[in-house]
């Protein structure tokens, strides 16, 4: 058995989330190894929506521009009963406050080939395919991951920390022996992605079909690619369904026998669950291993990109020094109550939206006529962690991303650094000492032009926002005492503040 040593982390699977978080590493300096059971990546499409965060982590990668050419922005979405009656329709296909647009479709082989690109471009990181894992254990200076190739050969991967992004079969969560939750009712459902060549689809870019007789999703991606998903029902024949002719009867003709081509149709169990316990010693649960929501708001990925970007400047923090291990523990409490609430949201949604009761489906038509805003939830505020939402609600909330006049996106600028954005007056109110030790730490980065900031502080309705590297509020203020104060928050930085500031 070959050790392998001197490794920061070890990635447990080689999924979109998994490959993510190597990118992470890599571009933070780390040295990480990602190992995944299957050879070739997933040749057909699972998840197909990012939001505008997700392409800011993308953006950090600094590929956000290839990606981009991958992708769709959504320009269209609705809701519709059994009538065809739309009942709300949601704006999308504008940029949004992250500086990209707000839903954007792709078809997931292709994004988890640019993925694996990345990392090959990267030092220090690398993917190993055909690698089964065998354990994934705490030890006395980290961890160990034992592993064993396609031929047979075992060998033990030691590093100080482990991201278990193991999807929702997690083997690591089950040796952890950490429980889930479920949430909601899981629900069957067929689900066909293909080629639509000569037919026009529907009209919107996402439809949700609110038909009490067989509820359905309709979505549109890149090129002539569409996904369309059906509730299985009682009496269902499962091989008639998952045929050309089943799937036109299905579709009420939307996918023509002779104009569809499906390159996959599978059976789907869409359920919410949360994994009750997401760090296990130096072991992080990542995606689908620490939660699953039904596809209802398109946050499965996108919750899994934000597991790791919270995640990955935490490890490097810990690693340089600039912070002591607790503030790995901010992981699991910032992170869990946020996925918490988009698979609340999700389950919540799927029994509304999916009803198979007509009497259901009318009073939720009503209700949806009534309350339009409620079919679009706003996302949450962090759990508690670093940053100061327990005495300001701004505070733990994803800041806004100003695009420059010349077209530069601010995050460009800063790279994965905290941002101190203010106002001139006020910094030059602070004591030289303060200034110094800010413009002289590299994770620190201070900008007072209007042109670049003044976005950020009207959106926060402050003075001062200091944003941490994940792009959310670590606190803001107005006064010089809260300048002090934020400062002293900042890891690092706070600990060479004077004691009485």
């Amino acid at each position: 058995m070959t050790d392998i040593v001197n490794v920061d982390v070890v990635v447990v699977g080689g999924g979109p989330v998994g490959v993510t978080a190597l990118a992470l590493l890599g571009r933070a300096g780390l040295s990480a190894v990602g190992v995944e059971r299957e050879v070739q990546a997933w040749p057909t499409a699972r998840a197909v929506h990012f939001d505008g965060e997700t392409f800011r982590t993308l953006q950090s990668l600094g590929v956000a521009e290839r990606f981009a050419r991958a992708t769709l922005p959504m320009a269209s979405m609705h809701i519709e009963n059994e009538e065809r009656e739309v009942l709300v329709s949601v704006p999308t296909g504008r940029l949004g406050a992250q500086g990209w647009h707000d839903d954007l479709t792709f078809h997931q082989p292709e994004i988890e080939v640019l993925l694996q690109e990345v990392v090959e471009e990267l030092p220090g990181v690398e993917l190993r395919r055909g690698i089964t894992v065998l354990s994934v254990r705490n030890a006395e200076e980290g961890v160990e991951v034992a592993v064993r190739k396609s031929d047979g050969e075992e060998s033990l991967i030691r590093a100080r920390w482990a991201i278990a992004a193991d999807g929702a079969r997690s083997q690591s969560r089950k040796a952890l022996n950490i429980e889930t939750e479920k949430i909601g009712e899981d629900a069957q459902w067929l689900v066909a992605d293909g080629i639509l060549e000569g037919s026009p689809g529907l009209s919107s870019d996402m439809i949700f079909l609110g038909h009490h007789t067989r509820p359905a999703l309709w979505i549109r991606l890149p090129g002539k690619r569409v996904r369309m998903e059906f509730m299985l029902m009682p009496g269902d024949d499962p091989e008639e369904i998952a045929t050309p002719a089943g799937l036109e009867r299905l579709s009420h003709g939307v996918l023509p026998a002779d104009k569809f081509t499906a390159d996959r149709l599978a059976t789907y169990t869409f359920r919410g669950r949360i994994s009750q316990q997401w760090r296990a010693g130096n072991i992080f649960l990542a995606g689908d291993a620490a939660h699953q929501a039904p596809p209802l708001f398109g946050q499965g990925l996108c919750a899994g990109m934000r597991d790791v970007a919270n995640l990955v400047w935490k490890l490097d923090a810990v690693k340089r020094g600039a912070a002591d291990d607790s503030l790995l523990d901010t992981y699991e409490s910032e992170r869990l109550p946020h996925a918490r609430f988009w698979v609340e949201q999700a389950a919540n949604a799927a029994g509304f939206l999916q009803t198979t009761d007509a009497g259901v489906a009318k009073q939720r038509d009503a209700f949806i006529r009534a309350n339009p805003a409620a079919s679009a939830p706003v996302a949450p505020p962090l759990g508690p962690g670093l940053h100061e939402g327990g005495t300001d609600d701004r505070a733990g909330r994803l800041a806004t991303q100003p695009i420059l006049a010349d077209g530069v996106r601010l995050d460009d600028m800063v790279g994965s650094r905290f941002l101190v954005a203010t106002t001139r007056e006020l910094y030059a109110e602070l004591p030289s000492s303060l200034r110094r030790q800010l413009e002289g730490n590299d994770d620190v980065v201070v900008l007072f032009d209007p042109a670049k900031v003044g976005q950020i502080l009207t959106a926060a309705g402050a003075n001062i926002v200091v944003v941490r590297p994940d792009r959310y509020i670590l606190g803001l203020g107005d006064t010089l005492e809260a300048f002090e104060r934020l400062i002293g928050s900042i890891p690092k930085v706070g600990c060479d503040v004077p004691a009485h500031i």
